[in-house]
């Protein structure tokens, strides 16, 4: 499943601009040395990754940038909400943990959302990476990239924060929660 070719329209256009642009200002800890004029840039010359990130943001992620890759010349943003997407909740792992539920099979699955709108997990390096930049999923929990190895033998990763302390661990990639969803990366 790749991602839908969409555009936004110049109102969202400009008015998500706007939104990410004030999220940045207001969360300079996030991305130290980094200068929005260079990032928007970067977003005006790719409107597909803008809309990926208008999807992150039209179900409950708050994307921000956490970072910048010199040898490519990309801004990293991740999730930044301060729990777990809301929109995004009471999903499986993938494709096949939802198929192989035989009932109470969720709506969707977090892997084939992600492709849909041009996105990836969070990988447990960036989710820890995310943890030292706030407090995120003191309450809830996301789904992870999950090593073959582990996906494999049924299972998938997922993390979260408790008692001062980022945890990372496994479920059956059927598995869904009130309280777990994903979140994503985006590279621009």
């Amino acid at each position: 499943m790749a991602a839908k070719k969409i555009q936004l329209t110049q109102e969202q256009h400009q008015g998500f601009l706007n939104l990410l642009k004030t999220r940045f200002e207001q969360n300079m800890g996030r991305h130290q040395g980094l200068n929005w004029d260079k990032i928007q840039v970067k977003l005006e010359a790719n409107p597909q990754k803008l809309w990926s990130l208008f999807e992150m943001e039209r179900t409950s992620g708050e994307p921000d940038v956490v970072g910048y890759d010199a040898a490519t010349d990309t801004y990293l943003f991740f999730d930044c909400s301060a729990e777990t997407p809301t929109d995004r909740r009471s999903v499986c792992y993938d494709r096949e943990g939802l198929e192989s539920r035989k009932e109470h099979q969720p709506k969707n699955n977090a892997i084939d959302m992600a492709t849909e709108i041009g996105v990836q997990l969070l990988t447990e390096e960036q989710y820890r990476y995310l943890q030292t930049l706030g407090t995120f999923d003191a309450k809830t929990s996301s789904w992870l990239q999950t090593p073959a190895n582990i996906r494999k033998l049924g299972g998938a990763i997922f993390g979260d924060f408790r008692f001062g302390t980022v945890f990372v661990y496994h479920n059956g990639a059927q598995s869904y929660y009130g309280a777990r969803a994903f979140r994503c990366a985006l590279s621009v």
